[in-house]
């Protein structure tokens, strides 16, 4: 079974891998969420276990890149973006959110990272100057006018919460520089390939949040007890390796586009974990909300096909 446009094919086979993938990154937060309960770690030792399970893979992964035929050389000025946008991308991103998840709901944190696509609209607005369309325009007050209602839920049964504010901004943070993240890769990826950068960038946001572990002498508070390393390995595997490649594959598959539009599954599918594992409530207000910054989400990439089955 193939999905149609009027000049392209796309195999039914990219949009199931897409699928797939979007569902194991929507699990992310919610394992985070578990073992914080369960474990009683801090952030910052939960994310360097994360990345250091995830490590050998995204090892694997250059060495295979390196060795691959047609192999782009790096200059010194791509060694340094790729690093920088690697620590903005997925060691600053990453420790926001690990640490905003402690303070608000899973079903919410996945919600406000879920605005990063209007976020990088905004970004390239303001730096690059690329002009906002009317649809955008649309779909960035559809955006937010979801977050808002969906923030006015929270407020209904999170008010107790003393963080709970400072939860959705460093949330809001992570969406920022995820997408800071996403603009720059934006750039690269055509000059070097997604394999490479993306397993390059991991590399570099990796040894910043080692580093940063060892600094702060997080190794004395390493939980005991097998929960906190299975935490560890699901979050590594289940919710990092393989949606990765999963993901990147399904690109190659049916393109960013469409997968973007899988990818909206994703908030739904941490709300539904959330409320069958964690005991989260939904209420009226989340999903009215979600369901807004869901089509203002697709509104933003939509270029005007249509798909038929």
């Amino acid at each position: 079974m193939q999905f149609k446009n009027s000049k392209t094919a796309v195999p039914l086979a990219g949009f199931v891998i897409a699928f797939a993938g979007s569902i194991l990154f929507s699990t992310k937060a919610v394992i985070v969420k578990m073992a914080f309960e369960q474990t009683h770690t801090d952030a910052l030792t939960l994310l360097t276990l994360r990345m250091v399970f995830s490590l050998p893979f995204f090892i694997g992964a250059a060495i295979w890149v390196a060795n691959k035929k047609g192999n782009p050389s790096l200059s010194t000025r791509h060694w340094l973006s790729i690093i920088a946008l690697g620590l903005f991308g997925y060691y600053i991103s990453s420790l926001f959110d690990f640490i905003g998840l402690q303070y608000v709901s899973a079903g919410f944190e996945r919600l406000i990272l879920f605005i990063y696509p209007s976020l990088v609209v905004l970004i390239n607005a303001a730096i690059f100057r690329q002009k906002i369309t009317r649809v955008q325009k649309m779909a960035l007050a559809l955006t937010y006018l979801g977050i808002g209602i969906a923030y006015w839920g929270e407020l209904t049964i999170d008010n107790s919460h003393p963080h709970f504010l400072l939860g959705c901004i460093l949330i809001f943070i992570c969406a920022f520089t995820y997408s800071i993240y996403l603009v720059g890769s934006g750039k690269l990826i055509p000059l070097l390939g997604a394999t490479k950068f993306t397993t390059y960038a991991m590399l570099a946001a990796t040894a910043g949040i080692v580093v940063h572990f060892l600094i702060a002498n997080n190794y004395n508070n390493i939980p005991a007890g097998d929960s906190f390393w299975q935490y560890g390995f699901l979050l590594a595997i289940v919710a990092t390796v393989i949606p990765v490649f999963l993901i990147a594959h399904s690109m190659k598959r049916i393109g960013s586009n469409n997968v973007a539009i899988v990818s909206s599954i994703g908030p739904v599918s941490t709300i539904l974990q959330a409320h069958f594992l964690l005991g989260e409530r939904i209420i009226t207000e989340q999903v009215i909300g979600t369901a807004m910054v869901i089509a203002g989400v697709l509104l933003t990439g939509w270029k005007g096909r249509s798909l038929e089955i």
